[in-house]
């Protein structure tokens, strides 16, 4: 296992488009190992293969409370089969937007299928944290980031601190407002 660099707002491959794992390979393995050993130190509750440069539709999650035992979650190819119409909101934040959190609302339900680290297709309903958190992911598998799903100025605003931060250097942080 090895900790991986997140790459971070405004970093272009942030907006790739991940490609669909092919077949369950042992660099695979070593692949979703690193991104627990590198969430966990982040610390944070999910992260998408895109987040450590690699564009793959591969995501793990642990939504575990700091004193419950962890809870890994792997989900490889998942995809969206349904959403409800009701709509919850969360807070969210982002490994690749350090220390920005904003409300988003998504649909408060989704059922998604996905392949587990054995290959077998599995098919899940979520509701609360994980179904915000599997949309947050697999948005990231597509592109999309959190800040897409809040006003454009709020957006404009966030993005313009990250490209100054970027500018000042790799160690620097955006600015607090």
């Amino acid at each position: 296992m090895a900790l991986r660099e997140i790459i971070v707002l405004p970093d272009k491959r942030l907006r790739l488009v991940s490609q669909p794992v092919k077949a369950i390979e042992p660099e695979l393995r070593l692949l979703v190992d690193d991104m627990f050993e590198t969430m966990y130190e982040a610390p944070g509750i999910g992260l998408a293969a895109i987040q450590i440069g690699v564009a793959q539709r591969v995501i793990v999650m642990d939504l575990a409370k700091k004193e419950e035992p962890r809870a890994p979650q792997v989900f490889i190819n998942p995809q969206v089969l349904w959403w409800s119409d009701e709509k919850s909101t969360y807070e969210e934040g982002c490994l690749s937007i350090p220390e920005f959190y904003e409300e988003v609302e998504r649909p408060s339900r989704v059922r998604a299928k996905f392949l587990d680290l054995a290959g077998v297709e599995q098919e899940l309903e979520a509701s609360g944290l994980l179904a915000t958190c599997l949309q947050h992911e697999i948005d990231h598998l597509d592109g999309v980031l959190f800040i897409d799903h809040i006003s454009k100025l709020k957006r404009d605003r966030v993005i313009k601190k990250f490209a100054k931060a970027a500018k000042r250097g790799p160690q620097s942080r955006p600015e607090a407002e």
